[in-house]
Formats: structure tokens, sequence, C-alpha cells
């Protein structure tokens, strides 16, 4: 059965959001995160724990796990061109992501009305355990991510 021309239009819109704060994201793309899955209202990033992100206990610095669970909540929340900005997170830390772990952030929106949004963000390690939970509060700023014409340069991993 194919899917509502509406339910498509917001994939597209979705993807071509990702794309656009893709193209601008120095700070995920410098830390070598990759954008998995974008959906309205969801994304999914994945980092690898490299040696220079770990602390003085040998284990991954918090402020990484938190970066990585923060870009998959911005990447959830852009999802309907409408500019939207973190106005509250936090993150309870499970267990230590370790050097060498592929960990995988998966956001989900729980509630979005008018300018206000909660989303919540799991980051697992390889093993599929959890490493981290999140919850961002998000606010819709003035702004569109997108113009005229969507960037073509996909973030995703085909």
């Amino acid at each position: 059965m194919d899917a509502p021309s509406s339910a498509i239009a917001a994939h597209d819109i979705a993807q071509a959001c990702a794309q656009a704060m893709w193209a601008e994201d120095q700070a995920s793309q410098g830390l070598g995160m990759v954008v998995e899955r974008v959906a309205p209202g969801e994304a999914v990033l994945s980092m690898l724990i490299r040696p220079d992100m770990t602390n003085g206990h040998g284990i991954c610095h918090g402020g990484f796990i938190f970066t990585l669970a923060d870009s998959a909540f911005a990447f959830a929340c852009n999802t309907y061109d409408q500019r939207t900005v973190a106005q509250q997170c936090n993150v309870t830390f499970l267990q230590p992501g370790r050097r060498g772990d592929m960990l995988t952030a998966h956001a989900v929106e729980r509630n979005r009305s008018g300018r206000s949004g909660i989303y919540d963000v799991t980051v697992r390690n390889g093993q599929g355990e959890v490493v981290a939970e999140f919850r961002g509060h998000s606010r819709t700023i003035s702004g569109t991510l997108l113009a005229s014409g969507a960037d073509e340069t996909e973030p995703t991993r085909t």
C-alpha cells in the first residue's frame, strides 16, 4: 500500500531540512558523526569514540556523549522547516562509553505544541546497551531552514 502523499511530503521536508542543517553543522561533522536516518520528529545519529574523546578515567568524556545526543535532538526537532533550538536539556549517564565504541543516538519527538517540543534521546553502544538517556525541550524561533531549493548534498548513510 502506498503512503499518503502528505506523509511522503513530510518525509521529504524532513530529509531536506537535515541536508540543510548538515551542510552548516561543523561541530557534528568535526566529531565524525553520521546522520543515519531522519523522519518527521525523529533522527538517528552515530559516532565512533576516538582516543581523543576519552577522559582521565580512560572512558568517553560525558560531554561527547551529550553532544551526540544533542545533535540527534537538533536534527529531530528541525524536521518541519521551522528553525528550532534547545531551550533546556538534561542527560543521565547510565554506563561509560569506551574507546572504539560506536555510539548511536535515537531521538524521538514526544510532544510538539505551539513553539515548544519535548524529545527523548537514547544513546546506545554497539552491543545495544543504553549508555545515556537525554531529554530536550525545544523552542521554535523565527526563520526556516529551506530556501526555494534545498541543498542536494546527502547527509544520510547509503
